[in-house]
């Protein structure tokens, strides 16, 4: 499903930067068009198209992690680390499903096709909608940079446990 090994090196470590990156972008994106509107229409189609990359990334991501895996011992810290990194396709997917419906309830125009055809939905339902949406939206984007900042301790675990002791002693006396 996605390249495992890029110029002889396994991809997951280096396709990991995309997700560290885009997943914090996304969220940002998204609380900014949610809770500014001047930033709202100046983000536009930027927050979903950029919901749309973080969601194609995130399993090119965990199949080469997934195939790292299969070639490595088993380790219980990396098994943690693969549980928790299988679950930032939902995190991604709900996050790109509320930037979607959040741009489409605020694009010009998709308003002004709406208007078009007569579809009208009343001022306190689009309201409780709207607030609904942003909430979720919010929550969505924290969630998942708190999921990214999980994966990435659990994955930095995985690697050092063992070599942090031997390169770096304890200070402990």
């Amino acid at each position: 499903m996605g390249p495992t090994v890029i110029s002889g090196l396994p991809a997951h470590p280096l396709l990991v930067h995309f997700v560290v990156v885009l997943v914090p972008l996304t969220a940002f994106l998204l609380i900014l068009a949610v809770c500014w509107p001047y930033a709202r229409h100046r983000i536009g189609i930027v927050a979903p198209a950029t919901a749309l990359l973080t969601l194609v990334m995130v399993p090119i991501t965990t199949n080469a992690g997934e195939w790292l895996e299969r070639r490595t011992e088993p380790d219980p810290l990396v098994e943690i680390h693969t549980e928790l990194g299988d679950q930032l396709i939902y995190w991604s997917a709900a996050v790109f499903l509320v930037a979607a419906v959040w741009w489409v309830l605020h694009n010009d125009r998709v308003i002004k096709w709406r208007e078009d055809r007569g579809i009208a939905t009343a001022p306190t339902l689009a309201k409780g909608i709207t607030i609904v949406v942003a909430v979720l939206a919010v929550a969505l984007s924290v969630g998942s940079v708190v999921q990214v900042y999980r994966i990435g301790e659990s994955g930095a675990r995985a690697v050092w446990h063992d070599q942090a002791q031997t390169v770096y002693p304890s200070n402990d006396r």
